[in-house]
């Protein structure tokens, strides 16, 4: 999502996002570089009778990284065991928004046997979201830095959550956190070393003749996993520049809003004739309302046509 970068008239927003970043200069602050100290928490600490949401930050060692996420397990009831396992949904905010800020969506995939966890992809030290075109090239640095976010805390997860089924996730974005999910189904995720491209990075910049697309990149590739082959299904709210897969092996629903539209090729046409993939748009609704600020029929809506989509 692009809050940060379009009037939104809610200081609501700017101020939880500001209190983020706030929080995470204090716990980066306080804890230096030791990815061990005892402020932070870890997947082991997970209170598995809890049913109300629990805050946690994970942190990323290999690429010193501290991320807060939000676990919401299902009741007892949905009896979640090793040799019968819940299904696992992974959501990602719009960019300017808290992961906390989707409880509508959330709450509907918990209350129907859903181990849901919500992801912060944007911390303090992290740069600004692009605003020159393409972006498509100008924003990969974000959708790459939070595709591997998502397979890192989904890594982590199954770990410390046999109970779950890792291997069938459902990945729900609005906005910029749909471009991520997207991106990890289409591009998979690599592993950079910006020490080792500094160099390469200078005498790349001697030629001034190289296009942007060569250069917009300083990372250097050190290792690849491939795509993530544990996607089932993609929901996105409104997300608007990276393509959905043409992947017969991926059910996915894009939710639309009517005031702004997708990139060229990012929904696919009619002549395309993709069984897979379900496009929906709401008349009326807007693109920065799809969350827990927006109005409560709008709210009503996304969860009708989710539901109705996942057959809950």
């Amino acid at each position: 999502m692009e809050l940060a970068l379009v009037s939104q008239g809610k200081s609501s927003y700017i101020f939880k996002y500001c209190t983020l970043i706030l929080l995470a200069v204090i716990l980066s602050v306080i804890a230096g570089n030791s990815v061990a100290n005892s402020l932070v928490n870890s997947m082991a600490q997970i209170d598995k009778a809890q049913v109300q949401p629990q805050s946690l930050l994970v942190v990323d060692t290999l690429r010193q990284r501290e991320v807060p996420i939000e676990l919401y397990l299902p009741e007892k009831s949905f009896a979640c065991h090793v040799d019968q396992q819940c299904p696992v949904m992974i959501i990602g905010s719009g960019y300017g928004l808290l992961h906390t800020d989707y409880q509508f969506i959330s709450q509907l995939f918990q209350q129907n046997g859903y181990l849901v966890v919500a992801i912060q992809h944007e911390l303090a030290t992290d740069p600004a979201l692009s605003r020159t075109p393409p972006f498509i090239q100008t924003r990969a640095e974000n959708w790459q830095r939070g595709a591997i976010t998502v397979d890192f805390i989904l890594q982590q997860s199954r770990q410390y959550l046999p109970e779950f089924d890792f291997e069938h996730v459902t990945l729900v974005g609005h906005s910029n956190g749909g471009d991520i999910s997207v991106w990890l189904a289409t591009q998979g995720i690599s592993l950079f070393s910006e020490s080792e491209s500094e160099s390469e990075s200078e005498s790349e910049s001697e030629s001034e003749s190289e296009s942007e697309s060569e250069s917009e990149s300083n990372l250097k590739p050190v290792s690849s996993t491939g795509y993530a082959d544990y996607i089932a299904r993609i929901i996105t709210l409104d997300h608007r520049r990276v393509p959905l897969p043409r992947n017969a092996n991926i059910t996915q629903l894009s939710i639309r809003a009517s005031d702004y539209p997708a990139d060229e090729g990012v929904l696919p046409l009619p002549s395309e004739q993709v069984t897979t993939i379900s496009v929906v748009t709401i008349k009326d609704a807007k693109h920065n309302d799809m969350n827990d600020y927006g109005p409560q029929w709008l709210k009503d809506e996304i969860v009708n046509i989710i539901s109705e989509h996942m057959q809950f």
